[in-house]
């Protein structure tokens, strides 16, 4: 079974204050841009939209089925929003998106990754697996839903985020999820 290797490099504007780490990007024939949370059915950018802009289409391009990549990155620069995943090698054992049939291979290395980004204080993971990885890796505590939890790696201590998946696949509806991002940013 093939393995393959994370497609984008990490997106850490330079005064980037969080950390936004998924599992992995799903395959490229998903992807509404070459950009983090590409897939049209992901409602990341329409979590973010509703946040910021209080409209879940703001980052859509009007009658397409694709995010606004300038627009996304311009967010996220002005934002100090910085984003990566927990898996730069996987392999995928089944035909599909989902993180139950992600393998990691190589797991990110993030103490190497934050080093670039020393005004980060907040580590947010948008999924279980990703949740899963960071708890393996530090032996830290898994936060509660929503919550979050004191995470120090080096002489470096961020708040430990664990977001629900923006996929269409975990249940709760948009405007939940919603609320429940809020708490980031409040």
């Amino acid at each position: 079974m093939m393995t393959e290797r994370h497609p984008f490099k990490p997106f850490l504007p330079e005064h980037a204050r969080m950390l936004f780490l998924g599992s992995f990007p799903p395959q490229p024939k998903r992807w509404s841009m070459p950009f983090y949370y590409p897939n049209w059915t992901n409602d990341f950018w329409r979590v973010m939209g509703l946040l910021f802009h209080g409209n879940k289409d703001w980052f859509a391009v009007t009658g397409e089925k694709r995010f606004d990549q300038k627009r996304v990155e311009a967010f996220c620069r002005e934002q100090g929003l910085a984003l990566y995943d927990t898996a730069c090698e996987i392999r995928r054992l089944q035909d599909n998106a989902s993180d139950k049939y992600l393998e990691v291979v190589t797991a990110t290395d993030l103490p190497e990754l934050l080093a670039r980004i020393p005004a980060c204080r907040a580590l947010i993971t948008t999924g279980q697996k990703a949740t899963d990885i960071i708890v393996e890796t530090f032996g830290c505590a898994e936060p509660s839903m929503g919550g979050s939890t004191p995470l120090t790696i080096g002489a470096r201590t961020l708040t430990f985020w664990r977001m629900p998946s923006t996929s269409r696949a975990y249940p709760l509806i948009l405007e939940k999820k919603a609320e429940i991002y809020r708490r980031l940013f409040v």
